[in-house]
């Protein structure tokens, strides 16, 4: 610690290999939250988190799905509405989550970028989304893109998620369904499949470490000083 005068020593900890592989006690079923941008009656968006959500329940999660349609605009009300508390209460249950959204003018849609804005990043003292685990999904009406599932990457990053590096893009998602909204066997669903796998995967991995993998440095140091700050005030120092 000698050759680094500008760190904070007693914030400055080695790592704790011990904590990497500590699995604690979390031995119930993962939970996962899945969110759709449309509101169309036959939303392929909705139908492929309603595959994705079955996939998860085989693995062995427990899901839940949030309804989009009444949820009102960011600042057009505040958070005590009830499709606002809905959602947030979802998120804070949450330990992963699955986001799919349709391309529309080669971006997501408006109703799956209102509902990541409804998410704070912070919430009565906690960060609700930090640490979780993110899998990005979208659905195209033409030829295979992938703009709105990298957008939705950089919003996850942003809110600090835990973003798989596997995702799913379905080109011409109306020919991969049948006539009772089951998605047809192909290499698409195969992708769902892998996608849902590694989702659980890492969400098994990080829930019982998700306060030390995103423990900061630059944090603690912060921490330190204003501890500091307050002590020499109290002792006029």
């Amino acid at each position: 610690m000698e050759d680094c005068p500008n760190v904070v020593s007693e914030c400055f900890n080695p790592i704790d290999v011990n904590k990497l592989f500590n699995v604690g006690e979390s031995q119930h079923r993962p939970k996962i939250l899945l969110l759709y941008g449309s509101l169309r009656d036959t939303s392929y968006s909705r139908l492929v988190t309603e595959e994705a959500s079955r996939i998860l329940e085989c693995l062995g999660a427990e899901t839940k799905t949030f309804d989009p349609s009444g949820l009102p605009l960011p600042d057009d009300t505040d958070e005590t509405h009830p499709k606002v508390k809905e959602l947030r209460e979802l998120v804070m249950w949450s330990e992963g989550m699955v986001w799919c959204s349709p391309e529309r003018h080669g971006a997501m849609t408006g109703i799956m970028k209102t509902q990541i804005d409804w998410i704070p990043l912070a919430l009565q003292g906690v960060r609700p989304t930090q640490g979780k685990t993110l899998a990005v999904m979208q659905v195209c009406g033409g030829s295979q893109s992938f703009n709105a599932v990298n957008q939705m990457r950089i919003l996850g990053r942003w809110m600090r998620l835990v973003t798989i590096p596997n995702q799913s893009s379905v080109a011409k998602a109306w020919l991969e369904f049948d006539d009772e909204g089951r998605m047809k066997p192909s290499s698409y669903y195969d992708r769902i499949v892998d996608v849902c796998e590694e989702l659980m995967k890492f969400t098994l991995l990080l829930r019982g470490n998700k306060d030390y993998f995103v423990d900061r440095y630059s944090e603690r140091k912060e921490t330190a000083e204003e501890f500091r700050k307050r002590i020499d005030q109290r002792t006029g120092i």
